[in-house]
């Protein structure tokens, strides 16, 4: 499945720091705004430690992890709705991403500058919302434009569209994103053709120094106050430290630099992990002497739309899954332990597949 999330924020918050570490593009960092002209898009393998142990047990030829598209977007800035700091760019790159990760700079550092002369991050991250709002608001007036000279002639898909534009528009104008709109599951669907901004799902990342990264600061507090009233998650990291950590070369010297700063591990895997949780994504997984593999998939999908994700072959003649619990096959060691322990199920098309599950597929076409 090819997925996005888009890194937004103002400039010197941290933002290409944080994509650094998070994939093995490296953009360039620097202390002035607008160093990230284009966006840099980088792949991300998806940490899993139940692939690590697949592997130690099926001893496959190969294994491939899940990965995700991590996209940077250039800083912006007030009056990026209307082009400032080539915004109408920028705003369009945002909207070709699936969630977004909006980092917020809540550190004090005097020698790294901010475009608005001090530290403040609800300022800065209404900033953000404020210029999000403006690009969605503009579409959809557009949008509404045509709709309501198609509701003259009874369009009833046209009629509902504008009720659903109409209540959008109210939150936007009231500074509200369009995904807190008071509409139906149905209501988002119809809604998604415009990709608006806002209706992305959001995580809010605190970029703090060093030592505020376990106990938090007053700036962190903000924000999650913040956060909590629109229902969105806040993650804490600290960038820099992320950065002193990707440079060590051996898993050793990273394992040593983690425990003197008190983690279990880097920020960055559990900004992914949260990542996928915002997306609402899960792992299923294959396992043969060939290859063990990873496979994304969405919350809630049924074992055909699973064995799509292989290939639409596999969905259009499905047959049935061969399941294993991925505890039942750590517990058991392998396919043929788990088979002989009855611990391995025949599942039917209605069959919804969990987090972890080891599927084989069988199908005819």
């Amino acid at each position: 499945m090819g997925l996005k999330c888009g890194i937004v924020g103002l400039p010197n918050v941290g933002k290409s720091t944080l994509f650094n570490c998070l994939s093995s593009a490296k953009a360039q960092a620097a202390n002035f705004p607008f160093c990230t002209i284009e966006p840099n898009i980088g792949t991300i393998i998806v940490p899993d430690e139940r692939l690590n142990k697949l592997e130690e047990l099926v001893k496959p030829e190969r294994v491939q992890a899940n990965v995700m598209e991590i996209v940077d977007i250039a800083g912006l800035v007030k009056g990026a709705s209307e082009g400032e700091g080539l915004g109408n760019m920028f705003l369009g790159n945002i909207r070709e991403t699936d969630a977004i990760l909006h980092v917020i700079r809540c550190f004090d550092n005097d020698n790294i500058i901010h475009v608005d002369g001090n530290i403040n991050p609800i300022r800065d991250k209404e900033t953000i919302d404020f210029e999000l709002g403006l690009k969605d608001l503009d579409t959809i007036d557009k949008r509404l434009e045509k709709a309501n000279k198609m509701t003259k002639h009874g369009d009833k898909d046209a009629i509902k569209l504008v009720s659903i534009l109409e209540t959008v528009k109210h939150n936007l104008l009231q500074g509200k994103s369009a995904r807190s709109a008071a509409l139906t599951e149905e209501d988002f669907v119809i809604l998604a053709e415009l990709n608006l901004i806002t209706a992305k799902p959001v995580l809010y990342v605190c970029n703090v120094d060093e030592k505020s990264l376990t106990t938090g600061n007053a700036y962190v507090d903000a924000v999650k106050k913040v956060a909590a009233e629109e229902g969105a998650e806040v993650m804490v990291i600290c960038a820099q430290l992320e950065s002193d950590i990707a440079e060590l070369e051996s898993y050793e010297e990273r394992q040593m630099f983690l425990q003197d700063a008190g983690l279990k591990e880097p920020g960055v895997n559990k900004l992914i992990a949260a990542s996928y949780k915002l997306l609402k994504l899960s792992t299923y997984f294959t396992a043969g002497v060939k290859e063990v593999r990873a496979w994304t998939i969405k919350v809630g999908f049924k074992a055909p739309q699973a064995a799509g994700v292989i290939h639409t072959d596999f969905e259009k003649g499905f047959i049935r899954a061969e399941v294993i619990k991925y505890e039942d096959f750590v517990k058991y060691g392998s396919e043929a332990a788990c088979r002989d322990a009855g611990k391995l199920s025949v599942e039917g098309k209605e069959y919804v597949v969990g987090d972890g599950d080891v599927m084989h597929f069988r199908f005819n076409v």
